[in-house]
Order: C-alpha cells, then sequence, then structure tokens
C-alpha cells in the first residue's frame, strides 16, 4: 500500500527557550521533518509518521494514539497534539486538556491516499489485549 500525506508541526518557542531544543524534541519523533523558523515557533513538514509510529508501538500506546487521532479526524486528515518535554526525551505524551505554558507541539495530518482511517490503522493499529492485530487475522 502507498501512503501519500502531509504532515505540518507547529511549535512555538517562546523567548526563555533554547531554539536546538525545541527543534530537537520535534526531530526526536519527526526525523525527516524539514524546518523552517518564524519570529515566535517553528513550522516543519514531513511526508511519513514511520518514526512515529515506531515510537507508539515501542511504548505500547497504539489505543492511546488511535483514541487522539480519532478525536481529530475529519474528512481530510486529523490533528493532534504533544508535550515539548517528552517529545525531547523521545517519546510521545498526547497533551489533552488546557496546553501546556510553554506551549505544545501542534500536528496536523492531511492523508491524499488512502483514506484517513486506513492510514490511522497504518501507525496505530487497532489491538487486541494490547497487541496490534494483524489485519490479515480480521
Amino acid at each position: 500500500m502507498i501512503y501519500s500525506v502531509d504532515v505540518t508541526i507547529e511549535v512555538p518557542v517562546q523567548a526563555t527557550e533554547v531554539a536546538e531544543r525545541v527543534e530537537d524534541a520535534v526531530t526526536n519523533l519527526f526525523p525527516d521533518a524539514e524546518f523552517r523558523r518564524e519570529p515566535d515557533r517553528f513550522v516543519a513538514e514531513s511526508h511519513s509518521l514511520d518514526a512515529f509510529s515506531d515510537v507508539l508501538h515501542e511504548q505500547e500506546i497504539l489505543d492511546t494514539a488511535r483514541r487522539e487521532f480519532f478525536n481529530g479526524a475529519d474528512d481530510e486528515g486529523f490533528s493532534f497534539s504533544l508535550k515539548k518535554q517528552p517529545a525531547f526525551e523521545g517519546k510521545v505524551n498526547f497533551a489533552v486538556g488546557s496546553a501546556d505554558e510553554l506551549g505544545d507541539i501542534q500536528v496536523r495530518v492531511d492523508v491524499r491516499e488512502p483514506d484517513v482511517e486506513s492510514f490511522i490503522d497504518h501507525v496505530a493499529p487497532p489491538t487486541e489485549e494490547g497487541r496490534p492485530i494483524d489485519p490479515d487475522d480480521r
């Protein structure tokens, strides 16, 4: 299956933060992201969530990721937010509720191929008893 997605990552950079550390927080989870610096934030773009998916599998948080993805889904894609400090450590921690005082990492995934639900299944497959379900076993 060929996946065609555009991932846009926006993250505020506060005056009290070291910009390189904020950039590292993003590249730890999205290593192929291409950055541009704006006055008070970074905007990065990518065309893959493969490395991010690997972290979700390693942390065994596929069900949480699916819930966040579907909560932020629409006809064109899905959005979610991540906490900066865990990202700096290479960990995924979804931001729910009020934003962190330094701001959260905002991620928007626009899916062109195949469709939103199929791509979510690819990034964070459904699980049974915490283990990914092989689509051929369904």
